[in-house]
């Protein structure tokens, strides 16, 4: 059944591929567009322009819809002034506008697998903060921690790749580390399922790969994805790693930009476990991840699906 949806953040990556797989289910879109123009037209779609400090746009956005999905964040930033406007209050000024409806639609929340460790960093104790604003607020709500999202329009994890595809693999991590990754269009396909299948609760969601991917194995994928033998490990110590983001942090204050890299960044990089479990999700909804690793690399690459040989059978080891 088709319902109007309302998307915050719908001009950012995770939003483009929320939006038009909302259209293309058939679903009415209301869109919260701030700096950044959607790029896209539909007759179902409307935009609002707007941030998440304008009250007026919110209301416009959130007026006579069924569901909100609450895309907007924030993830570079100094310090927790930077974070917490948009990640927390940015959450609880939607609750609270949301709550003012006559009927009330349900919120999904796009937190962040992050929120898991909220010691670690500003970004993560803003989302953590965020989903608890959320909590609070009485309404019907869905939580989402997604793992580390990948695919086209990313500019943190496909630059990664692309760099380990050229036959440099930085290794960044502790030994034994292991994490989960989620291309954007599945994460899209889990909002549509708790969209038709209402869950609430907080749940994470990955890739389908029990167990997640050291990063010895994301590099091999990535080298036979590409083509490539086995490229030049790079190995960057921690100690390293942490005059790069303490300089990268100062500077950051000193000419006012915001930094992806910081010491809370590297903590979170240097987490031994973001390992995810869908096993919630899909006992919720039924959704089931669609693209491992491989193969939403090969389609961002335009890379051919390998033939199995004449005479033997083909085995998805990503599976």
């Amino acid at each position: 059944m088709s319902q109007r949806v309302a998307v915050t953040g719908a001009a950012g990556f995770v939003g483009q591929a929320l939006v038009a797989r909302l259209l293309a289910e058939g679903h009415g879109v209301r869109a919260l567009v701030h700096r950044t123009p959607l790029g896209l037209t539909h007759p179902a779609l409307e935009s609002v322009t707007g941030g998440l400090g304008d009250e007026a746009a919110l209301a416009r956005l959130l007026d006579g819809v069924a569901v909100v999905v609450h895309v907007a964040g924030v993830v570079r930033g100094r310090d927790a002034r930077d974070f917490l406007p948009v990640n927390a209050e940015g959450v609880a000024r939607v609750a609270r506008i949301a709550s003012a409806q006559p009927r009330p639609p349900r919120v999904i929340l796009i937190s962040s697998l992050a929120a898991r460790e909220p010691q670690l960093s500003h970004y993560a104790a803003s989302k953590r903060a965020g989903e608890a604003r959320l909590a609070q607020s009485g309404l019907d709500h869905t939580i989402l921690r997604p793992s580390a999202i990948y695919g086209p329009g990313d500019r943190e994890l496909v630059p990664l790749f692309e760099t380990m595809a050229r036959g440099i693999v930085p290794l960044p991590g502790v030994r034994g580390a292991r994490a989960s990754l989620i291309h954007v269009d599945d994460l899209a396909r889990a909002i549509l399922a708790l969209v038709a299948r209402p869950a609430p609760g907080t749940f994470e969601l990955h890739d389908g790969r029990a167990g997640g991917y050291g990063w010895e194995e994301i590099a091999a994928i990535v080298e036979e994805v590409a083509g490539r033998g086995r490229g030049w490990r790079v190995a960057l110590p921690g100690a390293f790693l942490h005059v790069i983001a303490t300089a990268n942090l100062f500077a950051a204050r000193l000419f006012g930009y915001q930094p992806m890299l910081s010491p809370g960044k590297l903590r979170e990089l240097r987490h031994p476990d973001w390992v995810a479990d869908n096993a919630a999700l899909t006992a919720a909804t039924g959704w089931v991840p669609q693209i491992p690793l491989a193969e939403g690399l090969r389609a961002l690459w335009n890379k051919p699906q390998p033939q199995p040989e004449k005479g033997k059978s083909h085995v998805n080891r990503d599976a």
